[in-house]
C-alpha cells in the first residue's frame, strides 16, 4: 500500500534547500569595506560579500590572520583596491590560499583601480627616502564618488562574466546604484559649494580625490613623508605655514594618534577633525553613501565652527 503524502509536503520537499541557495551564490571577498559595500549594491542576493580589512584599520597595515586564508580558499572572486595599497599583507594571503581562481591575472581576481581616476602618480625614481610612496599613484581613489561609479561598473562587468544569465539583474542594480549616487553627489556638492577652496591639512595622503571632487585645498600633511611619523621640525614648519596661510582645519584618519594634530590645533587655532576615509571607520558609517554623508556633514560643521577660508 502506497503512502499518500499531503500536497504541501511534496511541494516543500521539491524546493531547493537554504544551503542550495547559498551554494548558488558567488562568494566574494574584498580587501576593504568600501569595496564590499559597492559589491553588495551591485550583486544583491546573487552574492555573499565579506571584507578582510575593517574600516577602522589602516588599510596599508592589516594583520594577516590564518582565518583570512580560509576565507580566500572559498572565494569565487577577490576584489582588491590595487595600486599596492595592500602590498604588505594581501599577496601572501592570496598565495597561501592556493586558490587558483583568485590569483592575480585569474578570472576571479579584480583590481578595482584599473578604470578609476588615479591621482599623484609619481615621476622619476622612487626611493625609500621618500617614505611609503605608491609608485602607481595614490590608492585612496574611492573617496571620490565618481570613482565609486567606476568601481561599481567594474564589479558588475566581472559578475556578468561569472553569471551571464544574470546580466539583466546586475545591470539593473548597477543603474540603480549609479542613479542614487548621482543624486547624492549633487546634494554633497551643493553642501560643499560655499566652502570651495577651503585650505586644510591632513595627516596622511588619504583625501586627494575627496579634496579634488569637493573643492578643498590640501596645503600640507602632518606626516613629513607618507608613512613617516611627524618630527618636531616638520611639525614646527607646518604650524608656521598654517599660520601664514590661515589654515583652520586639520583632518586625521581614525587610526592615527591625535596627539601631534591636537598640538598643531592649539598652536594655530585650527579645528582637529577625525574623519574616516572608509566605510566602517566609525559605527555610523555602514555603507558607501553614509561615508560621504558623515564626512561632509562633519567638514561643513568644522568649517563653520573654525571660520576656515
Amino acid at each position: 500500500m502506497k503512502l499518500k503524502l499531503p500536497v504541501w509536503i511534496v511541494a516543500f520537499t521539491l524546493l531547493p534547500s537554504a544551503s542550495a541557495f547559498a551554494q548558488n551564490k558567488l562568494n566574494v571577498i574584498t580587501a576593504t569595506e568600501d569595496l564590499a559595500s559597492i559589491a553588495r549594491e551591485v550583486g544583491g542576493d546573487s552574492i555573499t560579500v565579506e571584507s578582510i580589512a575593517r574600516g577602522y584599520q589602516d588599510p596599508h597595515f592589516v594583520e594577516a590572520k590564518p582565518s583570512f586564508i580560509l576565507k580566500l580558499q572559498k572565494a569565487d572572486l577577490l576584489i582588491a583596491i590595487g595600486r599596492e595599497l595592500e602590498i604588505g599583507w594581501l599577496p601572501p594571503l592570496i598565495q597561501q590560499s592556493r586558490n587558483s581562481k583568485i590569483q592575480p591575472g585569474a578570472e576571479g581576481y579584480l583590481d578595482a583601480s584599473l578604470t578609476a581616476q588615479i591621482l599623484e602618480i609619481p615621476n622619476g625614481n622612487i626611493t625609500r627616502a621618500m617614505g611609503d610612496v605608491h609608485p602607481f599613484g595614490n590608492p585612496h581613489y574611492w573617496t571620490d564618488p565618481e570613482n565609486g561609479k567606476l568601481i561599481a561598473k567594474a564589479i558588475a562587468d566581472k559578475l556578468i562574466q561569472f553569471r551571464p544569465n544574470d546580466r539583466a539583474v546586475f545591470e539593473r542594480r548597477l543603474a540603480d546604484f549609479t542613479s542614487r549616487l548621482d543624486a547624492a553627489e549633487k546634494r554633497w556638492l551643493a553642501m560643499m559649494a560655499p566652502y570651495k577652496g577651503t585650505k586644510v591639512v591632513t595627516y596622511h595622503r588619504s583625501f586627494p580625490n575627496f579634496a579634488e571632487r569637493f573643492g578643498l585645498d590640501i596645503i600640507g600633511y602632518v606626516e613629513p613623508r607618507p608613512g613617516i611619523p611627524p618630527t618636531p621640525q616638520h611639525t614646527l614648519d607646518l604650524i608656521n605655514e598654517m599660520k601664514r596661510q590661515n589654515v583652520k582645519l586639520v583632518v586625521v584618519e581614525p587610526y592615527f594618534d591625535v596627539k601631534t594634530p591636537q598640538s598643531i590645533g592649539r598652536e594655530t587655532g585650527a579645528e582637529v577633525l577625525v574623519l574616516p576615509p572608509s566605510v566602517g571607520g566609525v559605527k555610523e558609517v555602514t555603507d558607501y553613501f553614509k561615508l560621504f554623508d558623515y564626512d561632509i556633514n562633519l567638514i561643513v560643521e568644522a568649517i563653520k565652527k573654525s571660520g576656515a577660508k
